[in-house]
């Protein structure tokens, strides 16, 4: 037997791409292009953060197709400062997102949105000193006036004015308060009006992080101070409520922006429900995400949640494997790039095959 050498190759039989069914990738022809939807079809068969795109559309697209599919939506970051509320509101007036985790701080912003007033775009001729005298809150390159959440508190204060104090407040229970309050007063479209039109649950796990948080705290300080009774906040409601709720589907999907508490607060509903089984005896189904969209571009090397992949999740129970059925997509791309390429080409998607 002749001796191979120590780092050798191999005497190599090459495969045929077709035989091994092996997908083609093809150019991108701007001139064939009519569409987004075209667009982000065409970059789904190039390579790199192109095809993750088209990937992602599918899979929202599957989710959006699944007449038995649950759709949570969890958002982090700035996303209705750097005006990607609308965008957010059409997912759920078209019935794609039937449930929302989010931040505090995203929906207090978004609130600013849909009471008429705006954000304005920054002018690094002003330092940031020169920005906090002026009562300019300065998110990277967008501004925020301070008046603008004064005016934020202001509905604040006059729904919890109407609150029953025996009741206990939770974080769906207000923004759908906040989000009845819109639809009756206000014209301008908002994600907090649609999701109370179209009967969709959203929740801020960590409440006391936000605008909405700290206007909450100040008015229950101001009730205090008249002699009235403080209003109470119960944030397991909000577990139990959501539990509920996923409880409930055949199969559920989430649509991840960003990362942080919403993305992990949503997704620990499976391991939730396996400790109730298991620990508490409980007779419940052991659910588990069929579906899942991530738009993030923090690099799982960090060791964050915002970066870890959906295979990492899966060890957790909180995720059905790809060998059983589960299907994912991770869009490595700012959002404010990302999500409104792939909503739109899905909206055209469903709109031409209605």
């Amino acid at each position: 037997m002749k001796h191979k050498q120590e780092g050798a190759g191999i005497d190599r039989h090459l495969h045929n791409p077709i035989e091994d069914k092996l997908t083609p990738l093809a150019p991108l022809d701007l001139s064939r292009i009519k569409s987004i939807d075209d667009l982000v079809r065409a970059m789904g068969k190039t390579a790199f953060t192109g095809r993750q795109v088209g990937e992602a559309a599918d899979v929202l697209e599957a989710m959006a197709r699944d007449k038995d599919c649950f759709v949570v939506m969890t958002l982090a970051g700035a996303m209705t400062v750097a005006k990607q509320g609308l965008v957010i509101s059409d997912l759920i007036d078209h019935g794609i997102v039937k449930a929302i985790v989010s931040t505090g701080a995203l929906m207090a912003h978004g609130l600013v949105e849909a009471t008429g007033r705006a954000h304005f775009v920054y002018d690094p001729k002003m330092n940031d000193v020169q920005l906090y005298e002026a009562g300019y809150n300065r998110v990277y390159d967008t501004l925020e006036p301070e008046q603008n959440l004064d005016d934020v508190q202001a509905v604040v204060t006059k729904i919890l004015d109407h609150w029953n104090p025996e009741e206990f407040l939770c974080s769906w229970k207000f923004n759908r308060a906040i989000g009845e309050h819109l639809s009756k007063h206000v014209k301008e479209r908002g994600i907090l009006k649609s999701a109370y039109e179209k009967d969709v649950p959203v929740f801020v796990p960590a409440f006391t992080d936000s605008e909405l948080g700290l206007d909450f705290a100040v008015t229950n300080r101001l009730r205090s101070k008249a002699g009235k009774k403080i209003l109470r906040w119960d944030a397991f409601e909000d577990l139990e409520k959501f539990a509920e709720t996923m409880l409930k589907p055949k199969r559920i999907g989430i649509f991840t922006i960003g990362g942080g508490v919403p993305r992990n607060w949503a997704q620990q509903f499976g391991p939730f429900v396996e400790l109730r089984h298991r620990r508490a005896g409980e007779d419940l189904p052991l659910k588990r995400y069929h579906y899942g969209l991530r738009i993030c571009p923090e690099p799982v090397y960090w060791g964050g949640l915002s970066g870890s992949p959906y295979s990492e999740a899966v060890s957790w129970g909180k995720f059905v494997p790809k060998e059983e059925g589960g299907q994912f997509a991770e869009l490595f791309l700012d959002a404010t790039v990302g999500l409104p390429l792939v909503v739109a080409a899905v909206l055209e998607r469903l709109k031409k095959n209605k």
